[in-house]
């Protein structure tokens, strides 16, 4: 349980409320940056350590995507409220969080657990936790705008589209599970 990937994820799940207070209240948006960085960059460092040394766990399949939903949802919910993003981009991300939530209770009412992270999902993520302090750094900096803007929105955008492409895939997992389900016991 106390591997060195489910401790980077404990500190990535330490660093979401740090963020929220460096960014809503102390409004040091620098210091709110480096935290966002670090921890978009350790997303991938726990995964990378994990598997080079041997030391994937269930506990860090669950750790993992439960840090990038956190940091996701949270730097959304206080971008929109600081106006770095605009809701409609909020709204269609926590759309997207709102189906799956839909779909994980059909899957545990079935008797399965999450479905595993799929590649595309991974990979919104990175976009998404690439976007953010990119785009905090166009909203802080104004010398930045014009370059960052355009590079954060590139990647905001891009992670918007792979994220739902990654929900409807997951969607269509839970389906032909249940499916699968429902005609095992149609069969007996």
């Amino acid at each position: 349980m106390l591997t060195l990937p489910n401790v980077i994820s404990f500190l990535r799940l330490l660093g979401v409320p740090l963020f929220l207070y460096l960014f809503l209240v102390a409004r040091a948006d620098v210091a709110a940056i480096v935290v966002l960085a670090v921890g978009g960059t350790s997303d991938w460092v726990d995964g990378w350590i994990a598997r080079r040394l041997r030391q994937v766990s269930r506990l860090g399949e669950l750790l993992d995507p439960l840090a990038d939903r956190l940091y996701i949802l949270a730097t959304l919910v206080a971008f929109t409220a600081r106006e770095v993003v605009p809701w409609q981009f909020t709204a269609a991300l926590l759309a997207r969080e709102v189906l799956l939530l839909g779909s994980l209770a059909v899957l545990r009412r079935h008797g399965y657990g999450p479905p595993p992270v799929h590649y595309v999902g991974k990979t919104a993520t990175f976009l998404l936790l690439a976007a953010f302090p990119v785009l905090l750094l166009a909203a802080a900096v104004p010398a930045t705008t014009p370059v960052a803007g355009a590079i954060g929105w590139g990647l905001a955008w891009w992670g918007l589209v792979l994220y739902w492409v990654a929900g409807a895939l997951y969607v269509i997992q839970a389906r032909q599970l249940v499916r699968a389900v429902r005609g095992q016991g149609v069969a007996a």
